[in-house]
């Protein structure tokens, strides 16, 4: 049976607070009546794009230009209006849930871990201050992880995830070994702390370092992780999200949101940036 195209009547009447979630993009102040964004149409640090809710109407006071959903779609997209209605066709019927589901099959790495040790490698040392790292929050949770693959040697941070693998990474080389996993760290807390990788958590424990005796914490290591992640969520009273600025994060972030009220988005400290560790090297 042919899928019955949106019409511009309805997709008029879609919400755009849902459209823009769908897009990635979540509001920092929010009433019964309106809500605002930092503008997803151009790049600016304190939120001047309005929602109307009871109109369902946008405005952004920067460029001085709104209107309605499909104007919206069109103006961020660069899209014109028949694509845009395809846009919100997806927005209408839900798919965002779809949209950061992946595959969570991964090929077996090449890596091999030769030696496992405490981080104590000049070259390790110097990475971990570059990127602002507290040398004392990398021990507590890190590893010097020496390693082959195929005829080559090397040496790196690594954060061992639930299922024995290991996240890598020093300054030239980001990868991990077999197999792929998240990472649960418990301290007994009710109150959990997601990002999505290994220094996302060593930014936050060096600029909170009581965080690593007050909150436990869940690493993701892939955004197609998500799903993975829910259930944990059942034992917290709390889950504060800490994931990245980027489409796949707020997606994400969104995603979390949307599937129980325990969570809470953190980001806000560090919209401006890409993620908490460039924030962290940043500002710091």
């Amino acid at each position: 049976m042919k899928k019955e195209k949106l019409s511009c009547e309805n997709a008029r009447k879609i919400s755009i607070v849902k459209a823009l979630e769908f897009l990635g993009h979540l509001p920092t102040r929010n009433s019964e009546k309106e809500a605002w964004f930092l503008s997803p149409l151009r790049s600016e640090t304190q939120a001047s794009f309005k929602v109307s809710k009871t109109l369902n109407c946008w405005y952004d006071h920067g460029l001085g230009k709104g209107g309605n959903c499909i104007d919206l779609i069109c103006e961020h997209s660069k899209v014109s209006v028949s694509d845009a209605l395809a846009i919100l066709a997806q927005v209408n019927s839900g798919t965002i849930k779809l949209q950061i589901q992946q595959q969570t099959h991964f090929k077996k790495s090449g890596v091999t871990i030769k030696q496992v040790k405490p981080i104590q490698h000049p070259a390790l040392v110097q990475y971990l201050k570059k990127r602002k790292i507290s040398l004392l929050a990398a021990k507590r949770f890190c590893k010097e992880i020496h390693y082959r693959i195929k005829d080559n040697y090397g040496f790196s941070i690594g954060l061992k995830n639930n299922s024995g693998g290991w996240e890598l990474r020093n300054k030239y080389f980001k990868s991990s070994s077999s197999p792929k996993d998240l990472k649960w760290i418990t301290n007994g807390s009710q109150n959990l702390i997601v990002v999505e990788g290994m220094f996302d958590l060593l930014s936050l424990v060096t600029l909170f370092p009581n965080l690593k005796r007050e909150a436990d914490f869940l690493i993701l290591n892939s955004v197609a992780f998500a799903d993975k992640a829910l259930p944990y969520f059942d034992c917290y009273e709390v889950v504060e999200l800490y994931l990245d600025q980027d489409e796949a994060g707020r997606k994400i972030t969104i995603y979390f949101l949307n599937e129980t009220s325990k969570c809470i988005d953190k980001s806000e400290f560090y919209t401006v940036e890409k993620d908490v560790n460039a924030w962290l090297m940043k500002t710091n």
